[in-house]
């Protein structure tokens, strides 16, 4: 018989079949959700690390093209320093052979110009060196915090990869589930069930009533709601939080765990407002 239901068009199953196929669904994603939540903020760390260790390679590669050029600058200033030194001796060897003040005053003007411009190169060289050294010591920074945040990486990819190693497994046992489960769901309702989930807080698309009230937001459930919601022949949504509910038969909830599971999640909410507060 269960072959025949797996074979089914979702279209046409029952809208308790449905309903109870989404429940299964809602709990293989649950379990996901959970090794997920074992792993913790590591994927997230692991992510960050490696975005700060490619930005400071990107920051590393600058700095040593923008050294690069200032020393191609500071060698230039200087090979035009040698230039300028050299017109000077030139001009002063005209000076000795001048023909009138003319020429002499001409030739002074371009030592001038020219004792002018050393001047200028040796303060561009000046400020070129400090510029230079002061990237250097950038890029050495850089450096040591680029290696600082590669070791971190390495013991935070350790650990991640130990977490997986031991949830693989189960993880994808889980998603196999899962994916085989949305084949037996209409892709409407599918849809609408992946949204809400989306949209909680704590992952759940799907809740059962507990004690008169919604088992998501808690609000209570009028009694011709929560006739229609054990006759389980239409999809019931909450009218507050907009999660879809089922009656806790259907969702396979004793007497007993409906009681814990309203215990358990009544403190939740006391210690919750009592932070708040």
């Amino acid at each position: 018989m269960a072959t025949k239901d797996s074979k089914k068009n979702p279209q046409d199953l029952t809208v308790e079949q449905k309903l109870k196929t989404l429940f299964q669904l809602q709990t293989m994603l649950s379990k996901i959700d959970e090794i997920k939540t074992l792993r913790g903020e590591l994927p997230l760390e692991v992510q960050d690390l490696e975005d700060e260790i490619a930005g400071l390679t990107t920051r590393i590669e600058r700095l040593k093209s923008e050294v690069s050029e200032l020393k191609t600058a500071i060698a230039g200033k200087k090979v035009e320093i040698e230039a300028a030194k050299a017109s000077v001796d030139k001009y002063r060897e005209q000076q000795d052979n001048v023909r009138n003040n003319r020429e002499y005053d001409f030739l002074s003007k371009e030592i001038e110009f020219q004792t002018l411009e050393i001047e200028l190169c040796e303060k561009r060289i000046k400020e070129f060196s400090e510029q230079e050294a002061e990237k250097s010591k950038e890029v050495e920074k850089s450096n040591a915090t680029l290696e600082e945040r590669k070791k971190d990486l390495e013991v935070k990819k350790g650990e991640l990869e130990e977490i997986v190693s031991e949830t693989k497994q189960e993880e994808e046992r889980l998603r196999d589930k899962a994916k085989d489960l949305e084949t037996k769901i209409e892709p409407r309702l599918l849809q609408s069930f992946k949204r809400i989930r989306k949209n909680s807080r704590n992952g759940l698309g799907i809740v059962y009533v507990q004690r008169d009230a919604c088992g998501g937001c808690f609000n209570k459930i009028p009694p011709q709601r929560q006739l229609d919601i054990r006759s389980r022949k239409k999809i019931i949504v909450c009218e507050y939080c907009g999660r879809i509910m089922i009656d806790p038969e259907l969702a396979g909830v004793t007497s007993g765990q409906k009681d814990d599971s309203v215990k358990e999640k009544t403190t939740r909410r006391r210690k919750a407002a009592t932070t708040e507060a």
